[in-house]
């Protein structure tokens, strides 16, 4: 028996993995979170899968579910929001499955935030713009956020910002940004991206509070920040750079002192 934590992407049934897909399939139980899923998610599992709702579970629930399962010698797909490797809250969950000698493996997923930004057809990091990428949140009703990494501190940088669990703050945050980005500075909303239900907003961060507020946006939203979203007149990278195909031997390696 196997706990199969799975990324479910940003909740859209075709962008699963295909190890995603097989697993469900192959799993008698499924633990999910159904505030940020489409339920045609659920089809992959099999007919007749004990499928379990964790959103209004805590831990010692969802945990007893998966005990229960191990008992039984049933392997679980515990599907995570977007990628297990952020804010999928597995670090505590596998320690409690540790603990119990309840064995599991990973299976990554698509990011919500990287479908906002294929839906919006930018890349987040351009050539002299924006290199970095940022991923945080905002505190609200949560754990306290580490010495050091304050937004301000974030935003300093220019780097591209991707707001998890903020959207009720937008207009506090946008504020917040606008000392380091400029009011203008590009901003974008993706809620339930890649779902039937899904809303696209783009503005600035002068107006984008007003776009979520209209739209009553509460939930499974992000919310990307920074010039790369507008970037039109930049430098070409070296990727492929006349130089660098120059510096390329006959066997396709870098030279010494290519370019990379």
């Amino acid at each position: 028996m196997t706990v199969h934590f799975i990324g479910a992407g940003p909740g859209a049934a075709d962008l699963l993995t295909v190890r995603a897909t097989r697993l469900l399939a192959a799993s008698p139980v499924c633990l999910y979170a159904g505030t940020y899923l489409d339920a045609a998610v659920l089809e992959h599992c099999p007919e007749g899968a004990r499928l379990v709702d964790t959103q209004t579970l805590d831990l010692d629930g969802i945990t007893a579910e998966i005990a229960a399962a191990h008992e039984r010698g049933e392997d679980v797909a515990r599907l995570c929001s977007g990628d297990p490797s952020v804010y999928s809250a597995i670090a505590e969950q596998t320690r409690r499955l540790d603990e119990r000698g309840i064995p599991w493996d990973i299976t990554p997923g698509i990011s919500a935030w990287t479908a906002t930004a294929a839906r919006l057809g930018r890349e987040l990091t351009v050539p002299e713009v924006a290199q970095s990428v940022v991923l945080t949140r905002a505190q609200r009703d949560s754990t306290a956020m580490p010495t050091g990494e304050s937004l301000e501190t974030f935003a300093a940088t220019g780097a591209t910002l991707v707001l998890h669990l903020a959207i009720r703050r937008t207009r506090e945050l946008a504020a917040r940004l606008t000392a380091h980005y400029g009011a203008d500075c590009p901003v974008a909303v993706a809620y339930r991206v890649e779902q039937p239900e899904e809303i696209l907003l783009r503005g600035t961060l002068a107006d984008i509070a007003e776009q979520v507020e209209a739209h009553d946006l509460r939930q499974a939203a992000v919310i990307v920040v920074g010039w790369a979203l507008r970037a039109e007149d930049f430098t070409e990278s070296h990727l492929y750079s006349c130089a660098r195909v120059a510096a390329l031997d006959e066997t396709g390696a870098d030279t010494p002192g290519g370019l990379r």
